[in-house]
């Protein structure tokens, strides 16, 4: 994640990012699929794969970012202004800028979280030159809460407020190119993109909204599939299959990877040694590791 620091001071000064810039108009959009089987239900059957709610569906960059292109242009439209859209796609501080846009107030988990929509929501950007008035930030009501930091598996959440990405598994599934460190992967279970386990138990989020975006529906039945299958996919499906997906972009080999930590994790079954076995003299040096390591889980050693 050099992204972070290699921006510098851009991240926090948007004039930097976009000369000119006198305010942020932030937004959200609800992204939780109304026909996705339960989370709960997922993450508690290890033969299955869990995917983050957030990519079941079209990859949200395109689709958000289409629907602020829209704005923008209504807003040029009616004043003489120069702006710009962002949808996670340069060195914005996103939940900063909508705690002041007044959207939420940033959780113990880091996350923004707002009283009507708890957490289950994108957020997008408009740099604009225009002088708008200013929205005042919202209080914090997580109170003595912490069922964010007990939940999370791999404890990345140190402290209130504070994440170690090293340790989440969203950043060991997606972000991070190499290997899983080991010591992690049995906490990682059968997560394959993602984790919501910090969405999933915190008490706002009794009041989030499914989203009635067509684009954020299931697709290729990601929400219940089952490790094998999805194991068994060659670089042709996987590219034809989640092409306009978030998770195109960690790749095949990454794609492999996280679900052979999954199905060492995975219960013991008739049908997972033979597809471990089956990928064990992949010919990425990655795959082959992974493969070896759950392997060994199942073998006992």
């Amino acid at each position: 994640m050099d992204y972070m620091a290699k921006h510098g001071a851009k991240r926090a000064r948007p004039d930097e990012l976009v000369p000119g810039t006198l305010r942020v108009i932030s937004v959200r959009m609800n992204y939780d699929p109304e026909q996705a089987l339960d989370s709960r239900a997922v993450l508690a059957d290890g033969s299955r794969a869990f995917v983050s709610r957030y990519a079941l569906g079209r990859d949200y960059h395109k689709v958000l970012r289409n629907r602020l292109e829209k704005l923008a242009q209504q807003i040029r439209s009616e004043a003489a202004c120069q702006c710009r859209v962002f949808t996670d796609s340069a060195p914005v501080l996103e939940v900063e800028l909508a705690q002041k846009a007044h959207l939420g107030w940033r959780g113990k988990h880091t996350l923004l979280l707002s009283r009507e929509q708890g957490s289950w929501f994108f957020l997008g950007e408009i740099y604009i030159d225009l002088p708008l008035p200013v929205e005042p930030p919202p209080e914090n009501h997580c109170g003595t809460c912490q069922a964010c930091i007990d939940v999370c598996p791999t404890r990345a959440i140190v402290a209130p407020y504070q994440l170690d990405a090293r340790r989440c598994i969203s950043y060991l599934t997606i972000e991070l190119r190499e290997s899983i460190p080991v010591e992690l992967r049995p906490f990682i279970g059968n997560r394959i993109y993602g984790c919501d386990d910090c969405q999933l138990v915190c008490p706002w989020n009794r009041f989030a909204q499914k989203t009635v975006e067509p684009d954020f529906a299931v697709r290729n039945g990601l929400d219940d599939a089952a490790l094998t299958e999805l194991f068994a996919w060659d670089e042709t499906t996987f590219r034809t299959r989640l092409a306009g997906s978030a998770i195109y972009r960690i790749g095949y080999e990454q794609w492999l990877r996280n679900i052979a930590v999954a199905l060492g994790n995975a219960p013991a079954a008739p049908d997972i040694l033979p597809a471990l076995q089956s990928r064990a003299q992949h010919p990425s040096l990655l795959v082959r590791e992974h493969v070896a390591w759950a392997l060994q889980r199942h073998s006992g050693g």
